[in-house]
């Protein structure tokens, strides 16, 4: 089970997109970097085509996954993931700071 999925709201730590928050729209585990909305937003020039416009564009470039981190649903600020096992016997995480269960 990975500590961030798709879907999840993180907090950039470090950088120059510290203290932004964003959702997570794609993970890439085997390069360890994930694809959060808004944050390391790049510009790239795009070639016309016959289906997209040409110009300069801007997108989210992947991010480490060192650099970012879970925030928690009750204060609002980053914290660390824990993994517990429920009574009904499913693996589920929770924020480390205030033990809110964060898979449901």
């Amino acid at each position: 089970m990975a500590n961030i999925k798709k879907d999840d709201n993180v907090i950039v730590i470090t950088g120059g997109d510290k203290g932004k928050k964003g959702k997570v729209l794609k993970v890439f585990p085997k390069e360890g970097r994930a694809l959060v909305q808004g944050v390391n937003v790049v510009k790239r020039h795009q070639r016309q085509t016959q289906k997209e416009q040409g110009g300069i564009i801007t997108k989210e470039a992947p991010i480490q996954l060192s650099n970012i981190a879970h925030v928690d649903p009750k204060s609002g600020k980053a914290t660390r993931i824990g993994f517990k096992i429920l009574a009904d016997g499913s693996k589920v995480r929770f924020a480390k700071k205030s033990g809110e269960v964060i898979d449901v």
